[in-house]
């Protein structure tokens, strides 16, 4: 953990399954049954996940697990690991060795948790945003914006990954590619709010519990605009200039601190 990023979420839990619920809400079809899952960072080598097959809609605090960061981000250099080896490590992760079994897709939360001012990570199976990535289209979604707003929450793009099994693969090509994000944007201070897995879903990322869900319904409300307008032959995107200049203005900035995303 960088230390200038020492600062944590003042109620850790409370904010998770907050965030959680709120995304398992059945009316915003992003996640059902077990899908998805949510993480924050406890402290400089803990974290808080969701657990494996907890559903997200009714979550409680018996649905989450602490993690140690450093066991999990050692995996990353494994990744010809064997199931039961991936499933060892998942297990030796826990804070409380009775705690239950942390999601398979805890690795790539405590890569993610490690980025620079990110203490929060949601991820979900969204149908508008799902429909989109399992088409050819997918990296053109990632890639473009549409309107403003998109930009505000969910930056300038997103990263695209390709579809990998999930699990360690999946968190090895998250790593790769939300690193090559970071140096093609020229700020490694400046992680994206927005990964997009093809046929498999969306994380979204960021300093508060709030960052993360205006990025998840906006990303949502991106994906069923982009679908309507395809049938009219779009979308029409924005250019890279209008792009560059919203997501650098000082009144879109204030905006943003107003809305603690």
């Amino acid at each position: 953990m960088n230390p200038a990023d020492a600062s944590l979420p003042a109620d850790p839990m409370n904010e998770l399954l907050s965030l959680g619920r709120e995304l398992g809400r059945e009316q915003l079809d992003l996640a059902i049954l077990g899908e998805g899952n949510v993480s924050v960072r406890t402290g400089a080598d803990t974290f808080l996940v969701k657990a494996s097959g907890r559903n997200l809609r009714s979550l409680g605090p018996d649905g989450l697990v602490e993690c140690r960061q450093s066991v999990l981000l050692k995996m990353l250099d494994q990744p010809g690991a064997t199931d039961a080896q991936i499933e060892s490590n998942l297990y030796d992760s826990r804070v409380d060795p009775g705690a239950p079994k942390p999601s398979v897709e805890a690795v790539f939360h405590a890569l993610l948790l490690d980025l620079p001012r990110v203490r929060f990570v949601g991820h979900t199976h969204g149908v508008a945003v799902n429909a989109i990535l399992c088409s050819p289209r997918a990296e053109q979604f990632a890639r473009e914006r549409i309107f403003p707003d998109e930009i505000v929450c969910c930056g300038p793009s997103s990263v695209f990954v390709p579809y990998v099994d999930p699990g360690l693969p999946l968190a090895v090509a998250i790593r790769d590619r939300t690193h090559a994000w970071m140096r093609a944007q020229r700020d490694d201070r400046a992680p994206p709010r927005v990964i997009l897995l093809a046929s498999h879903g969306l994380i979204t990322l960021g300093p508060t519990r709030d960052a993360v869900l205006a990025a998840m319904l906006m990303a949502s409300k991106a994906a069923r605009i982009w679908l309507a307008a395809a049938a009219l032959d779009g979308p029409v995107t924005l250019p890279p200039s209008e792009v560059r200049r919203i997501a650098s203005r000082a009144d879109e900035e204030y905006r943003r601190r107003a809305l603690n995303i």
